[in-house]
C-alpha cells in the first residue's frame, strides 16, 4: 500500500539540525527527513498508547463500563474453564 506523502515546514534549533545532520552523516543514515519522520512515527505511536491509557483508567472509573465487562466475564466463564 502506497503511502501518500505530504510537504510539511517545521522550525528547530540550529544546534538540533546541525547535530542530527552530523549524525546522519556520521551513521550513514538514509536522511535526515528519515530520521525525523522515524522521531516523529514513534512519538505519535507513544501518544497514542497514551491516549487509550487514560480511555482505559477513565472507563475503570465508570460503573456502566464495568458491570458491562462483568457481565461478560460471566457470559464466558463457562468456555473459560473449558481450558483447564
Amino acid at each position: 500500500m502506497a503511502t501518500t506523502l505530504k510537504n510539511a515546514t517545521f522550525s528547530l534549533p540550529g544546534e538540533l539540525l546541525d547535530a542530527l545532520k552530523k549524525h546522519v552523516h556520521d551513521l550513514q543514515l538514509p536522511s535526515v527527513n528519515h530520521v525525523v519522520r522515524e522521531a516523529l512515527e514513534s512519538r505519535v505511536k507513544e501518544l497514542e498508547q497514551e491516549k487509550l491509557r487514560q480511555a482505559m483508567e477513565q472507563a475503570a472509573r465508570d460503573p456502566a463500563f464495568l458491570k458491562d465487562v462483568e457481565e461478560c466475564m460471566a457470559d464466558f466463564r463457562h468456555i473459560d474453564r473449558e481450558g483447564l
